[in-house]
């Protein structure tokens, strides 16, 4: 934390800037309050004392400057002002004192806040500290001793999240804006965490630190008991409605409730990233565990083994497939529930995030092509079974017979046959793909291709006139055909029945709500491989964060993609058993491939997302080409 750091002050008050002042002098002068030659009259004067005084005592002695004029000075700049800065400028702290602190705290690795450090070291007591930072920064007190915080707010996040970044929630006023106590409001990634859980409507408060240390240690001590009064008050079928509920109205695609040591801890994981939604005491664990398990159907006296379950929720009219998973840990069953869309929430192939000359050139040359393997790649969670879904639903015509073999089935269909792998009583996909061609298909859709077996059918279903749709857990277009040889199928028989493979990602889209346009820097378009030069003409976005995208600047999802089309130069690289680079520069060069990279910095351009999910979520395998040649041909 630098304590020096020199701010501009060149505004006309003086000739030169060579003196470097502490920060409050630094703003007094930039806001005119005080010129830079009574600053340094100020010094002179100061260094003749025989008592030490701190530089804004002096400016105030000498009627330069008034209380009123260091109090809204600060007020007004506190974003650049830390703790250390106001103590030491304002006399509280001498420098001596302050580089102390300083040097504890980097002694600690900065995981220590250092108004925490000033008390437990005694440079200053717990209830100066806050008269100070409230009279200055003109900030109300809570006194948490005398009415405790709510606990619905303080459920909302983690207590380890509260220790780390020293705030709580308080209570929530008549406009919505959510009152947070801070042991140093000064902190900006405090300030930034509180946001990122309560909206950017909050009320900045001043709390001491051993009333907020209080707070989190009793909300600790009802997480890790769970007394019977707070379970007593607990309905556990409302709570397990509300879990749910709650999931489903904020577009949850998982619910993840995790039994921990001390609590149970209850995530969604919302636009691919895992947020936290509530905490509930430990004795919670069991009579919630068991609940869901009876909802689904599974064995609640089975408590050592991991099981799986299905049920379709009812509630008030609101109707959610889950896919249920309970995992045995060491402080208990976890469980992990699926949100599954219904058909009519499966995506038309033109939501599906795919620009126009891609899809245009899928529909034709892979989609609506008579017979071959169309094959989805990437890893889980990547968005392959909705594309694979919206596939069978372009597909599903009343003159076209499609059958499945999944596992297990994930989205109901009308107007398709769908079967669910059930190995437990035989039905395993050996047995099941032995009889699936017998069925008179148009079009086979195979869930997974995990092995030979699996891979050697999806061909030999091809082989014979049929349309074959599957799933493949690959990096991108380019490793599946490696992977495919790998497996031994025979290179003729690869390159004769690929009709296209399709890489694809999930990254968050852009909010509409609060989208602005920005410029990413220099070294993050380095790491994705480009210079500003490739990207003339782009608009970048991004979300500044608002209530409809619950302040993160991202809303839904988009799947980005590499669509391979095997042509004659890729079928011939094949057969000669090319290297993954060469078929991947001959993809480009020859089959005008997009890749993973390019398309995902195209999306960037066009403001669909950001340049930060490009780095986050796709690989980078070799230099991009420039933007107006992607732009050409992905048709915008």
């Amino acid at each position: 934390m630098s304590q020096d750091r020199d701010l501009d002050t060149g505004n006309g008050n003086g000739a030169g800037n060579e003196e470097v002042f502490k920060p409050i002098i630094q703003l007094l002068i930039r806001e005119g309050h005080l010129t830079i030659q009574q600053a340094q009259y100020a010094r002179r004067v100061s260094s003749k004392l025989h008592m030490s005084k701190p530089l804004c005592e002096v400016v105030r002695e000498l009627g330069y400057v008034t209380d009123e004029n260091i109090r809204q000075t600060v007020r007004r700049n506190q974003g650049e002002l830390r703790i250390g800065d106001l103590l030491n400028g304002l006399g509280y702290l001498t420098d001596e004192e302050l580089n102390r602190a300083l040097d504890l705290q980097l002694q600690g690795g900065r995981q220590q806040k250092l108004g925490d450090i000033l008390i437990q070291h005694k440079f200053l007591a717990d209830e100066k500290l806050t008269e100070i930072l409230a009279m200055q920064l003109g900030l109300p007190i809570l006194e948490l001793t005398a009415k405790e915080p709510d606990p619905g707010l303080m459920s909302r996040g983690p207590v380890e999240y509260y220790e780390q970044y020293r705030f709580v929630p308080f209570d929530m006023q008549p406009d919505g804006a959510v009152r947070i106590a801070f042991v140093d409001p000064l902190d900006p990634r405090s300030l930034d965490a509180a946001r990122d859980y309560f909206g950017k409507n909050i009320v900045v408060c001043i709390t001491r630190v051993s009333q907020l240390d209080d707070v989190l240690s009793k909300r600790k001590e009802e997480l890790r008991i769970g007394n019977g009064a707070d379970l007593n008050r607990l309905n556990i079928v409302e709570i397990a409605n509300s879990i749910v509920l709650a999931a489903f109205k904020r577009g949850a695609s998982d619910i993840h409730v995790e039994p921990m040591a001390d609590r149970l801890r209850v995530r969604f994981r919302e636009d691919g990233v895992m947020v936290h939604f509530r905490d509930y005491p430990i004795g919670a664990v069991a009579p919630l565990v068991s609940r869901f398990k009876i909802m689904c159907g599974a064995d609640i006296a089975e408590k050592r083994r991991h099981q799986d379950g299905r049920l379709i929720f009812n509630h008030m009219g609101v109707q959610i497939d889950l896919r249920m998973s309970f995992y045995v840990t060491v402080y208990g069953e976890q469980i992990v529930m699926r949100l599954l869309k219904n058909q009519e929430e499966l995506l038309p192939m033109h939501e599906l995030g795919m620009l126009p000359g891609m899809l245009s050139r899928f529909m034709d040359e892979a989609l609506d092509a008579p017979s071959g393997v169309i094959m989805v790649t990437g890893p889980t969670g990547s968005g392959k079974s909705t594309t694979v879904y919206s596939c069978i639903n372009y597909l599903n015509r009343p003159e076209v017979s499609i059958i499945t073999a999944e596992d297990p089935v994930e989205y109901k269909v009308r107007g398709i046959g769908q079967c669910s792998i059930m190995p437990s009583i035989g039905l395993t996909f050996e047995e099941t793909l032995k009889h699936i061609v017998r069925q008179d298909p148009d079009i086979v859709v195979i869930g997974e291709v995990r092995d030979h077996f699996s891979a050697e059918m999806c061909i030999q279903t091809a082989l014979t006139g049929h349309k074959v749709l599957t799933t493949f857990h690959t990096e991108d277009s380019i490793g599946a055909l490696v992977r495919l040889l790998d497996m031994d199928i025979e290179p003729f028989l690869v390159s004769s029945t690929l009709s296209c493979i399709l890489s694809q990602r999930l990254v968050r889209r852009v909010c509409p709500h609060c989208a602005v346009p920005y410029q990413p820097d220099l070294s993050q378009l380095r790491r994705m491989g480009c210079t500003y030069g490739d990207l003339a003409g782009a608009e970048f976005r991004k979300g500044r964060g608002c209530a409809a995208c619950r302040h993160s600047g991202y809303k839904g999802r988009l799947a980005v993609y590499e669509m391979l089309i095997p042509e004659v130069f890729i079928r011939d690289a094949v057969l000669q058993r090319k290297t993954t680079h060469e078929l991947r520069v001959i993809s480009v060069e020859k089959a005008g491939m997009i890749s993973l990279m390019e398309d995902g910095i195209t999306k960037a351009a066009i403001g669909m997302t950001t340049v930060e999910e490009v780095l986050r979520t796709l690989p980078r395998v070799q230099k991009p080409r420039p933007l107006a040649d992607l732009r050409r041909i992905l048709g915008v």
